[in-house]
């Protein structure tokens, strides 16, 4: 047993999750660990790093557990899982002096271990003995890494516990009491799954509410055995056990919905000494919430129906399309960067378009009969249906169109943002999961109506929809990156911020010698969360599914 979090975990920049991958999570703990503090035990926590580009980034770091050289770590960390990569990890061991538990030049390194996540998942509990610089042991230093897939886990849990008239166990004042959540394992070991920060000198303590996955709290089994235990805290590690109770979480639901969430706190050693013993005090959970996590298979195997719109830039910039320095010029043995684009992308899409009907669109050309610029025509020129039948079908249309317009300009895209953005609003108010829209621009400069633009892509993020923008050419792309909300969130020119980053942006030129799959698979990374995100945020479940989170009222209130 170890003392509670005195620190949060910080995320290092540059390490971008992909949404495909799969989910992991590791769980800490350490024995033996040396003693660097002349009058206390060591407080140690625990740095992850991943190796990135033959460089160490620092990931993540677990909470401080004071004054103890067997510590159990509270902190999970949650990495993304490539079964096609080598992932190497690094652990640090420090003890730890920094205020309010921060890293600091002072911390004493107490010993490493380097393994890769492959040889974590793989044997699913790693015991290493911990290494100091010189590559000698760290005397009988040990940390052991237990791994959990959580990819398919059915949702989190908020939970938010308080007790009343607990044992006083200070001599001149009153106990400072934590509680600790453990999961029974089906070899009855027993595994930390969160421990509440100390709640001062208060026999009657409220505890912060927390979340937890469902997996992480009883392995998604709500008949697992669940063990809570009460502490009052010692600042020299020495904790004095308050009492405990066993619940599962069917039981947690079924006590809380029918406002009787409530579990003595019950020392065994007071129990056979005094006759008349009943508790040690008395904890209440005071709030519980479940929320169902939907994946995004489960959205598309519940029938939700991905459109697809492409929108091609026809302004004079790309080159007469008659010349072969064009962009647009069709070589009937290679393909141009607007078609390897298209294709690669569509594609993947068709895979989960019914009807394999896509729209094509058009902006920045004159067309016929008057020859007027247009920003938003269909390159089938049909306005009534700008549909096409598959991708043979845009490409058609696109090699047709070509002779029949005048390149012109400007760059303007707002407007097909805002016709596609009309479509989806048109959905959204169907309440459904059942379509959501991927408009794929192709362009080969910057936008001229960014200030549009970006207006545009605000009120889209509020839509069933995701925009992919691929530069086509060598422009000087530096200003699409803004569109692209991964260096902070996108905002109109009024101030207004987008509701999600809904847009990818991927210069082509960078993946000129890629293969089609992996071009798809680099343009198409963001769209699977950005559908799980949408949807999550309206609580709308696949359909097929009921509501996403239960919630009921208990009578115990504070």
């Amino acid at each position: 047993m170890s003392a509670p979090s005195e620190s949060g975990a910080a995320t290092a920049p540059g390490v971008v999750p992909a949404p495909c991958a799969s989910k992991v999570e590791l769980r800490l703990s350490c024995r033996h660990l040396l003693d660097r503090d002349p009058l206390t035990k060591s407080d140690p926590s625990v740095v992850l790093l991943l190796q990135s580009q033959g460089q160490w980034v620092q990931v993540d770091r677990t909470e401080v557990v004071r004054s103890s050289l067997h510590p159990v770590f509270s902190k999970v960390f949650t990495l993304d899982y490539y079964f096609e990569e080598v992932q190497k990890l690094r652990f640090e061991v420090y003890d730890t002096h920094g205020p309010g538990g921060l890293s600091c030049p002072e911390d004493d390194f107490l010993g490493g271990m380097e393994c890769t996540l492959g040889q974590i998942v793989a044997q699913k509990k790693v015991t290493r003995l911990l290494l100091l610089k010189s590559g000698r042991n760290a005397g009988k230093s040990t940390i052991t890494v237990i791994a959990e897939d959580i990819s398919g886990n059915d949702g989190y849990v908020e939970l938010s516990f308080r007790a009343e008239k607990l044992d006083d166990k200070d001599l001149f004042s009153k106990s400072d009491p934590f509680l600790e959540l453990y999961r029974v394992n089906d070899d009855w070991s027993e595994q930390l799954v969160y421990r509440t920060e100390v709640v001062k000198n208060n026999l009657s303590p409220v505890w912060e509410p927390f979340k937890v996955s469902l997996n992480s709290l009883c392995s998604c089994e709500e008949t697992r055995p669940l063990q809570c235990l009460v502490w009052d805290y010692d600042s020299r590690g020495k904790h004095d056990f308050i009492g405990e109770f066993s619940t599962t979480f069917q039981e947690m639901q079924k006590a809380f919905g029918e406002g009787q969430a409530q579990w003595d706190c019950v020392n065994a050693k007071y129990k056979q000494k005094k006759r008349n013993y009943k508790n040690s005090g008395v904890v209440i959970l005071s709030h519980l919430k479940f929320h169902r996590v939907y994946s995004f298979l489960d959205y598309i195997m519940g029938g939700c129906q991905i459109h697809f719109t492409v929108a091609i830039d026809f302004t004079a910039s790309n080159g007469d399309p008659r010349n072969s320095c064009s962009l647009h010029y069709i070589n009937p043995y290679q393909p141009n960067e607007y078609l390897r684009a298209l294709v690669a992308v569509g594609e993947i899409c068709q895979d989960y378009d019914s009807d394999k009907r896509f729209s094509a669109l058009g902006f920045g050309a004159r067309i016929p009969p008057k020859y007027e610029v247009s920003h938003d025509f269909a390159i089938n020129f049909n306005p009534d249906d700008d549909e096409c039948e598959g991708i043979q079908g845009v490409v058609e249309s696109y090699q047709n169109c070509l002779p029949k317009v005048q390149l012109y300009g400007p760059t303007n895209v707002a407007p097909i943002i805002n016709k596609v953005a009309r479509t989806a609003a048109a959905e959204e108010r169907t309440g459904e999961a059942s379509q959501y829209y991927i408009l794929l621009i192709l362009t080969d400069g910057v936008v001229t109506d960014m200030a549009d633009t970006r207006e545009a892509i605000v009120r889209a993020s509020h839509l069933p929809m995701s925009i992919i923008i691929v530069g086509v050419g060598n422009a000087d792309f530096t200003d699409m990156q803004i569109l692209d909300g991964d260096d902070g969130v996108l905002r109109s020119h009024r101030g207004e911020p987008a509701l999600r980053d809904i847009v990818q942006f991927v210069p082509f030129r960078e993946l000129k010698n890629a293969s089609p799959s992996a071009l798809a698979k680099c343009v198409l990374a963001e769209v699977p969360k950005q559908v799980v995100e949408y949807y999550s945020h309206k609580e709308l479940p696949p359909r097929g599914f009921s509501t996403p989170s239960q919630e009921a009222s208990s009578g115990l209130a504070p």
